[in-house]
């Protein structure tokens, strides 16, 4: 016999046993309950509140369990069983999702804006189903949308459909009528048309509006406009009168305390994450959240699709395509290539510019501008060819990735560049470089061998060599041919005696880290190469700036102290030069990424594992941002965090990590 709600807390309603209340909404109650049969499980379940039996409220009520049931999505939560209490009061159960809201889950876990803005997508997604089965939700707010984790993956789910409406047929055979003068729903995130007094003409696009302003709090921290700054009455009348323009999120971002500790809970500072909402996460805010509704998205559908835009650095919708915008998307979508392109560009113009040099003491004037406008006409031809070659127009609309151009360009040196040996060395440089950065190591020190074979044999100009020396030295160390590493080093660095009363040079931080990390590669003592870091930081002036070259000593000091054992030396050096990279990690992301793997180490070793595990999820992401999936650095980090997960007592965790990381070739030493 189920007992009547007059009681505090009833003790059984139909064959559920009531375990606590979870939520007290303006119209029902939800318990977490106890299904005794046919199943044996844990749901929640929602009842008509004592006292809100009218007609329009059981209409409604009604209304929200036919909207769930008709619903199938992981986004949203599934509704199991409906009836009515012995008092007549309808009842309806439920999945019993127990989350954190959206909003607090994602300052909680300190998401960047690219995570944020992925968790938003699936919530669109699942309000886009909603609409195609017919529902409107009508409530869309931080609170109605929880979050929960598997295995560390973070996924959303949509409640209570309390007040939605049908769209194309009707939910219940029970009228539902809103009273002329009552507003459904949250105020801060009420669309224009739903807060009109007749109410009446409602659809999707309402929801788009709220969606919208849920995602300029959860990209700046704080509602577009605040009801309780200005009172009920003004905001509805300002909101109805559709007399101001949307907010843009970029505009919020100041240099004011509250505006610092949003940037903070982001993971980056006010200035980033102005830089960051500036354009078109604008654009895509403002025209969700369009006063006009004919102005915005038409589905939601369209709104996740933009945003999916914004994260491959696709042009987005939601902005006039103009020729220089696109251009600036296609350098973000294809960065690594175009930094690459780019540094070919500028090898060429500094290789063009020393065999200037060469040349004007070797020729006349006139044969000097002779070889230069050859030597422009065959660079530009070069470029030309190499860019046109990855034009989706041109290879079927397939993208060719970025090692394929490399790849490609690779090839069309060695066979187009034959008889112009010191700028066929410099591209292969160039190129080398690239490959290097993409953790292609094999590919990187093949070219990087015959360019200076090349460089050595054709009298290239001392600077160039020194320049591939350096770079190859370092793949080789990666690659693990430390013989050949170490003699290019101490060929950078003829010898590390007393240090002279100048600031090292970037080459001499270079050959030294090499030199560290043979010696660490190796096995063998290292006070000699913690001797020549600490030297190298004593010889910078007082009142020298921190710089990126800093960084780099700081973390190979920190690698070094970490090796050896010395966990307690290594602690200083290592969070300065963690604090270094996320300065500069606009222009040296992946320093970024080298800093976090290495600091997670250092809090590994401490046994400090909630950390260590913070800095390499932190790691992974950035890694796969960079790199995508299929990479074998990205799949170091899978392997970093499956052993983090296994020290913490978490095998399955782990287990879904190492699987990832053996799909990208990576096997434990």
């Amino acid at each position: 016999m189920a007992t009547d709600l007059s009681h505090d807390l009833p003790e059984r309603i139909g064959p559920y046993r009531i375990l606590q209340i979870l939520g007290e909404g303006g119209m029902g109650i939800v318990y977490e309950v106890e299904q005794l049969e046919p199943v044996r499980r844990r749901v929640a379940l929602k009842v008509i509140k004592l006292g809100m039996d009218t007609r329009d409220v059981v209409a409604r009520f009604e209304a929200e369990r036919q909207a769930l049931a008709v619903m199938n999505h992981p986004g949203i939560a599934q509704v199991f069983d409906g009836g009515v209490t012995d008092a007549g009061r309808p009842y309806f159960v439920m999945e019993l999702v127990k989350g954190i809201p959206f909003t607090d889950y994602c300052d909680r876990h300190q998401l960047s804006l690219r995570d944020r803005i992925a968790l938003f997508i699936g919530v669109a997604q699942a309000v886009q189903h909603a609409h195609q089965k017919g529902v409107i939700h009508r409530d869309i707010k931080p609170s109605n949308i929880l979050v929960t984790e598997h295995d560390g993956v973070p996924s959303t789910k949509i409640i209570d459909f309390g007040i939605a409406k049908a769209i194309s047929q009707p939910l219940t055979d029970k009228t539902l009528v809103t009273a002329y003068g009552t507003a459904l729903g949250t105020l801060a995130y009420m669309s224009p048309e739903q807060a009109e007094l007749s109410n009446l003409d409602i659809d999707t696009r309402s929801d788009i509006y709220s969606l919208g302003v849920l995602l300029f709090e959860v990209l700046v921290g704080e509602l577009p406009v605040d009801p309780g700054s200005m009172g009920a009455v003004p905001f509805l009348a300002q909101l109805v009168g559709r007399v101001s323009d949307p907010a843009r999120p970029s505009t919020r971002m100041t240099t004011t305390a509250r505006a610092k500790q949003q940037a903070r809970l982001r993971n980056t500072d006010s200035d980033q994450l102005r830089k960051q909402l500036r354009g078109d996460l604008d654009w895509i805010v403002v025209k969700a959240t369009e006063k006009d509704r004919n102005r915005r998205y038409d589905t939601a559908n369209a709104l996740a699709m933009d945003l999916e835009r914004y994260l491959r650095n696709e042009p987005v919708l939601a902005r006039a395509p103009t020729t220089s915008y696109r251009l600036r998307k296609f350098v973000r979508r294809n960065l690594v290539a175009v930094v690459a392109g780019l540094g070919i560009v500028l090898a060429l113009m500094i290789g063009i510019v020393m065999a200037t040099v060469g040349l004007v003491r070797a020729t006349r004037a006139e044969q000097l501008a002779e070889n230069e406008s050859a030597t422009a006409r065959e660079v530009s031809g070069f470029l030309e060819g190499l860019f046109i070659a990855g034009d989706p127009g041109r290879t079927g609309g397939r993208r060719p990735t970025v090692q394929e151009l490399l790849d490609s360009g690779a090839v069309r040196i060695r066979r187009e560049l034959g008889d112009r040996p010191l700028m066929q060395a410099q591209l292969m440089v160039t190129i080398g470089q690239a490959y290097f950065g993409l953790r292609e190591i094999p590919a990187a020190i093949e070219l990087l061998d015959d360019a200076l074979a090349i460089q050595v044999s054709g009298g290239a100009a001392p600077d160039a060599v020194e320049h591939t020396k350096v770079v190859l030295a370092q793949a080789l160390t990666l690659d693990g041919s430390f013989d050949r590493a170490e003699q290019l080093a101490r060929e950078l660095l003829p010898g590390v005696g007393d240090a002279p009363d100048r600031p090292p040079t970037p080459v001499e931080v270079v050959a030294t880290n090499v030199l560290s990390s043979v010696a660490l590669s190796r096995g063998v003592p290292l006070p000699d190469g913690e001797l020549m870091l600490r030297r190298l930081l004593e010889r910078r002036d007082s009142t020298a700036p921190d710089d990126i070259e800093l960084a780099h000593t700081l973390d190979m000091l920190c690698w070094v102290l970490t090796k050896q054992g010395d966990l307690d030396a290594a602690e200083a050096p290592c969070v300065r030069m963690l604090a270094l990279r996320r300065r500069f990690a606009d222009p040296d992301q992946m320093g970024l990424l080298v800093g976090l793997a290495r600091m997670g180490t250092l809090r590994l070793r401490q046994g400090r594992l909630e950390e260590s595990l913070a800095l390499r999820r932190e790691a992974l992401a950035l890694g796969r941002h960079l790199y995508g999936d299929a990479n074998r650095e990205v799949a170091y980090h899978h392997g970093a965090l499956a052993d983090i997960f296994r020290a913490i007592g978490q095998p399955d965790s782990a287990r879904v990590h190492e699987e990832a990381a053996a799909a990208s070739g990576w096997r434990r030493d």
